[in-house]
């Protein structure tokens, strides 16, 4: 009987295996293949995912909330790509997982719909060693995870008219301490409750309250900027742990500029906003400009 259910999807499979197997042969090959699908299989047991089923050198699993999906990715990760005390004659392998948290109908110990889909796109374009997630996957992450997370690229999924955003997990302990660039905006406390955007008669904060806004040229956004370098939904600004964070997601950029004339640009990437400046979506936006976006963090 089909059940219709939200869940988070995985994919993880080895990269290069057919390689693998024309390099050292069909033994070495399959047990090096059987022994990864080993530790992926365990990662979800021990995050109470569930193994849906595996095709060749891939396991699709499902996990009720993104946390566990992503606690599973960092132990495949770490024990199969970070794994650098391999025994004598172990061959060096590495992987990449994707993952998209969406509705999907499971029948027959299979699961179906557009959420699979998405999921099989960001394995698609993840590289090896990475762990690549769906904007959407990362909006039902905890504050713990998604401080671990950096915007990447945009992608269109079959099925799909718009574009998904591609979030990188940084899962590596010594990376995830330093992975946002910044720009010091000022020399301000960064102890902000709240950043607020002006742009012409448009005010709105980010706060407590609202911790996510989008700026672009769709009507819906929060801040809506029309410009022809200007995406549907350019940019977003997050509030996490008391920072807020400029995440691009656009094709030309975002530009920003605090109060001494300093300048950053940042594109599909991320950076915190620290005191009072300029953004501008698409190209340079002067102070007093038409196009200028001005921010301030509020205590």
């Amino acid at each position: 009987m089909a059940k219709d259910l939200e869940v988070a999807i995985l994919f993880a499979d080895v990269v290069g295996s057919t390689q693998l197997y024309e390099e050292h042969g069909d033994a070495k090959a399959s047990e090096t293949v059987a022994h990864c699908l080993g530790v992926m299989k365990e990662a979800t047991d021990q995050f109470n995912g569930t193994v849906i089923k595996t095709i060749g050198d891939e396991v699709m699993s499902t996990f009720e909330s993104i946390d566990d999906a992503m606690g599973a990715a960092t132990q495949m990760q770490t024990r199969i790509s970070g794994n650098t005390d391999r025994a004598d004659g172990e061959i060096p392998v590495m992987i990449r997982i994707g993952c998209h948290f969406g509705p999907v109908v499971r029948e027959h110990n299979d699961i179906f719909g557009s959420a699979v889909h998405t999921a099989n796109r960001m394995t698609s374009q993840a590289k090896a060693s990475q762990v690549v997630i769906s904007g959407a996957s990362v909006d039902r992450m905890s504050e713990e995870w998604k401080v671990q997370t950096r915007q990447i690229d945009v992608a269109t999924v079959r099925g799909r008219l718009d574009e998904v955003a591609l979030y990188e997990l940084v899962w590596q302990p010594e990376e995830a301490t330093s992975m946002l660039p910044h720009l010091e905006l000022d020399n301000k406390s960064r102890k902000a409750n709240k950043l607020v955007l002006t742009f012409r008669d448009q005010t709105v904060e980010v706060n407590d309250g609202k911790k996510n806004i989008n700026m672009g040229r769709a009507d819906d956004n929060e801040l809506v900027i029309k410009g022809n370098l200007i995406s549907r939904i350019h940019a977003k600004i997050e509030m996490r742990r008391g920072k807020f964070i400029l995440i691009d997601q656009s094709t030309n950029g975002t530009f920003i500029q605090n109060v001494q004339g300093e300048e950053m640009f940042i594109r599909r990437d991320s950076t915190e906003l620290i005191g009072e400046g300029v953004i501008g979506l698409g190209r340079v936006a002067k102070p007093g400009t038409p196009l200028a976006i001005h921010f301030v963090c509020e205590a």
